[in-house]
């Protein structure tokens, strides 16, 4: 059983003495307070898709999920009869407004609604496990890493690599210098979809369509925009330079030890359809970091990945999505159950994380409450997920702008361009602004 620190009694005073208030308005709770001494944590989830439904399962390992919400309320449903009859809401607000004695959120939902639940469970001072991408635009990812320190609250980013111990390996390899002078890193994501055009249907029965959208511009309901493709419309997502970046490209910034690159310039393979998909389905983006280091991040297919050829072969390991360091001493390359050297030598000795600097977790989940009780940074806390993502919003705006731009990591915004500035926010769709949380 997880054991959670008694608060003190001054933080217990305050928190009776605003209790009559509701969750919207309250000010985060003190940091040392998730839960009363002996009580498993009570958890929420918000977003009860199957992601969703995973996640509860996996975090009912360390305390019990209370409450579900989704507006669509058949999903809803679903989600409490999963986690022993919780208690069903379709509106965020009305949760923490209610459950007032939560510890933690889970944020399931879609990508364009990350930010702004994230934002009011941190002020209704609730710890978080947010799904990746963490954010919709480097705009919010700033604004949620700055609530995060001033309301002293817990959040994971779900970007579980990062407690993978092959991901981990890669990293402490390439941080050890096992690879020379780093010179290249190539990012492979899975190509999006590319379809369409698609036509609007009546609203299923349940679902509250127009709050799904939220800060999105209103439009009629089109199946192939709701649940599992939302993430290639632009409205909603970046297709899967956000999707599959805010892994790979999370790996990329662990091992090179930066917070992001200096220029990007992408260019699209392919087009969308009219009417179809938005968000770019086949592109390549050259990034540059600080030492002359290259990161190119790019869209694959089997037969194409790291410069194969459909009429030649490619060996087995160039056939996956994942990343490649390249050195001057050889290459390896790391994806989700495998990773492979050009030398056996590359692989050998393992370097101490201590010695790197790099923090170790084999379970993403049990690290944030972990965390929860310990009030330590996970592992993949706001800072680290907002900067992940953040390079791929890059790689995002450079493939709309079509040319080659210049970015300040420390200031995060892009030197001398105005109209690229501008995209580094998008109009917010009343009242779904960051007024509302």
């Amino acid at each position: 059983m997880l054991i959670l620190p008694r608060p003190d009694r001054r933080a217990a005073m305050k928190a009776a003495a605003l209790s009559a208030l509701p969750a919207w308005q309250l000010p985060a709770l003190a940091a040392d307070q998730p839960a009363r001494a002996g009580e498993k944590p009570k958890i929420a989830l918000i977003g009860c898709g199957g992601m969703g439904k995973g996640d509860a399962r996996n975090a009912a390992r360390f305390g019990t999920v209370v409450a579900v919400c989704d507006v669509d309320a058949n999903r809803a449903a679903e989600a409490a009869k999963q986690n022993g009859n919780a208690r069903q809401y379709t509106d965020f607000r009305k949760l923490l407004d209610t459950e007032k004695d939560l510890s933690v959120v889970i944020n399931a939902t879609p990508d364009h609604w990350h930010t702004l639940v994230n934002l009011a469970a941190i002020k209704a001072g609730k710890d978080v496990y947010s799904e990746k991408p963490l954010t919709l635009t480097i705009d919010e990812g700033k604004r949620l890493v700055a609530a995060v320190k001033a309301h002293k609250r817990v959040l994971q980013t779900g970007s579980q690599q990062r407690s993978d111990k092959l991901f981990r390996q890669a990293c402490l390899l390439v941080r050890s210098g096992r690879l020379g002078k780093l010179h290249t890193v190539t990012s492979a994501l899975p190509a999006g979809l590319r379809a369409g055009p698609f036509k609007s249907v009546d609203i299923p029965a349940g679902l509250d369509w127009d709050m799904w959208q939220g800060q999105a511009p209103a439009t009629a309901y089109v199946p192939e925009r709701c649940f599992t493709n939302f993430r290639f419309w632009l409205d909603y997502s970046g297709g899967t330079l956000t999707d599959w970046g805010a892994h790979h490209n999370d790996i990329v910034l662990w091992a090179i030890n930066q917070t992001g690159p200096s220029s990007i310039e992408g260019k699209r393979l392919a087009e969308p359809v009219p009417g179809g998909y938005t968000a770019p389905s086949e592109y390549e983006i050259t990034y540059g970091y600080q030492g002359g280091l290259k990161h190119i991040c790019k869209s694959t297919t089997a037969s194409t990945i790291f410069g194969g050829r459909p009429d030649k072969p490619v060996p087995r390991h160039l056939m996956d999505h994942g990343v490649k360091f390249e050195g001057s001493d050889g290459w390896l390359f790391v994806t989700r159950g495998k990773i492979e050297a050009s030398k056996p030598e590359i692989l050998g000795d393992k370097p101490s994380p201590q010695e790197q600097g790099v923090q170790v977790s084999d379970d993403h989940m049990a690290n944030f409450f972990d965390c929860v009780a310990t009030r330590k940074a996970p592992i993949c806390d706001a800072e680290t997920g907002h900067r992940s993502v953040s390079v791929c919003h890059l790689g995002g705006i450079a493939l709309r702008l079509g040319r080659k731009l210049t970015w300040d990591p420390s200031r995060e915004e892009f030197t001398n361009d105005a109209e690229a500035n501008t995209h580094l926010a998008r109009e917010q769709r009343k009242p779904w602004t960051y007024d509302i949380a």
